[in-house]
């Protein structure tokens, strides 16, 4: 991937703050918007979510997810255009007497910082989203199939050797 592709998937990601998160949901794809926060290195995606939410138990019955992350509406010329990424990956519940737990609460609590009273709550858990693989448009006829171990590098701001 050059620099310049690399870079933009890097900046989507950093920039925008919420995600679509696909799940199973009785057999049946299911959708909805979620706020997310980042790991580490490419680490995994952190979402907030309530048990009250059928994507929380669509995640705990199948941790197969997918989330997409996409430019706003509007910063290409035609919407075919719009830069997204859709992430492949497993869903995992954080324990809360973890550090994992305390590590991704930081991270989430620092770029949401409001959200801090639905901590309190106690139907709300974190899940950390680890990737295993991504498919990058950086714009019109320019895509990507990222591997999660390239992804992590990339994050780390390192060059990516996959085309």
């Amino acid at each position: 991937m050059d620099a310049e592709l690399a870079a933009a998937l890097r900046e989507l990601i950093q920039n925008q703050q919420h995600a679509a998160l696909a799940s199973l949901h009785a057999q049946e794809p299911a959708i909805s918007m979620v706020p997310y926060a980042l790991l580490p290195a490419g680490q995994g995606f952190i979402v907030h979510v309530s048990s009250l939410a059928t994507h929380t138990a669509d995640m705990l019955a199948n941790p197969a997810v997918a989330l997409l992350v996409m430019a706003p509406p509007g910063s290409a010329e035609m919407p075919q255009a719009l830069s997204r990424v859709s992430i492949s990956g497993r869903a995992r519940q954080l324990d809360r007497d973890t550090p994992d737990y305390a590590q991704a609460r930081a991270r989430y609590l620092a770029r949401f910082a409001d959200s801090e009273p639905m901590f309190g709550f106690a139907d709300f858990s974190l899940f950390v989203i680890e990737p295993r693989s991504l498919r990058f448009v950086g714009g019109f006829a320019r895509a990507r199939t990222v591997s999660a171990a390239a992804y992590a590098q990339l994050m780390k701001g390192e060059a990516v050797d996959e085309q």
